[in-house]
């Protein structure tokens, strides 16, 4: 008999069309198509390290579901919550990369006029797990709001862990954003209630300082009424970490090459929960590396490392 999961992800998976460095991926070819969304990241690079997991989304009948159910099996996630969707298209996220791996969410392909499935995400019945992992992206659509709502709902219940990625991604709230801009007010409303339920929060550090006008993660734990555990990511500046009583700081580690950095914090969220039960410092230095790791390919899960190639890399750096 399987495991029950120790994690259930929940949200989007998706395609990340990447355009060539220096280009627009509405216009300029070659593209380059990978596998993606946050959640899903997460329960892949989680199962490729070794711990048990389920995947709760939802997918169009197209070739993009066909591929993640491919790549689902493969991994062994566990799939009994991924739901198919007969009207509406699996997503396309437009990637615009910088000649320097970094890249900027820039809109989306796919829409047939009915929107895209994982906007149409229905509540479902979760298993007992340690963590429940989401992102905020779900909350732009009516339909997915209500089924991450009854998620977190049920986890709180069955005594489940929320662990938070803010993860905010203007142009899923409003197609025309510019995709440098912060959180509406109304968007701020609606993400506050999972800020003030998740055990642990991870945030970009202008998006500590979009909702919390700080990036100390002290301050920011201290701030909240559940004193979570808190993670501030900063691309290649250092993390900083609050967990428990217990702050400090990690270094970002050099990949041996840096083809782009999508993924990067999913990567690093799939390590830290791979590794919970370490020290906190050990489990910060772990999910650096794992992040370091995934931007020595393109896409954010097939670089994605094993445990045994993480522990590789951590050996022969300081």
């Amino acid at each position: 008999m399987a495991l029950g999961p120790v994690v259930v992800c929940l949200g989007e998976a998706l395609i990340d069309r990447l355009g060539p460095p220096g280009g627009d991926p509405a216009v300029d070819r070659p593209v380059d198509d990978r596998l993606g969304g946050a959640p899903a990241n997460v329960a892949c690079g989680l199962a490729r390290l070794g711990t048990p997991v389920a995947f709760a989304g939802r997918l169009g009948q197209d070739a993009i579901g066909k591929a993640f159910s491919r790549l689902f099996v493969e991994r062994g996630l566990q799939t009994a919550l991924l739901q198919r969707d007969d009207e509406r298209p699996s997503r396309i996220v437009l990637v615009r990369r910088a000649r320097d791996g970094e890249r900027q969410f820039q809109g989306f392909a796919g829409d047939e006029g009915t929107g895209f499935a994982d906007q149409a995400l229905e509540p479902a019945a979760l298993p007992q797990a340690q963590w429940l992992l989401i992102g905020t992206l779900p909350l732009a659509a009516p339909m997915s709001a209500s089924a991450l709502l009854s998620a977190v709902r049920q986890a709180q219940s069955q005594g489940t862990a929320i662990a938070l990625d803010v993860n905010w991604r203007p142009t899923f709230w409003d197609a025309t954003a510019d995709p440098e801009a912060g959180p509406s007010a109304a968007a701020k409303v609606a993400i506050q209630p999972l800020l003030d339920q998740a055990a642990l929060i991870k945030l970009a550090r202008e998006e500590a300082l979009w909702f919390f006008k700080t990036d100390d993660p002290g301050a920011i734990q201290q701030a909240l009424p559940q004193r979570p555990d808190v993670v501030v990511t900063d691309g290649a500046a250092p993390v900083r970490w609050q967990l428990a009583d217990d702050s400090g700081q990690q270094g970002a580690f050099q990949p041996p090459t840096v083809v782009d950095t999508t993924g990067a914090g999913d990567a690093f969220t799939a390590g830290l929960l791979h590794r919970w039960e370490a020290a906190p410092r050990e489990r910060i230095r772990f999910a650096a590396a794992c992040g370091a790791l995934v931007c020595g390919g393109a896409g954010g899960i097939d670089p994605q490392p094993t445990q045994a190639q993480v522990e590789q890399f951590l050996g022969g750096v300081s």
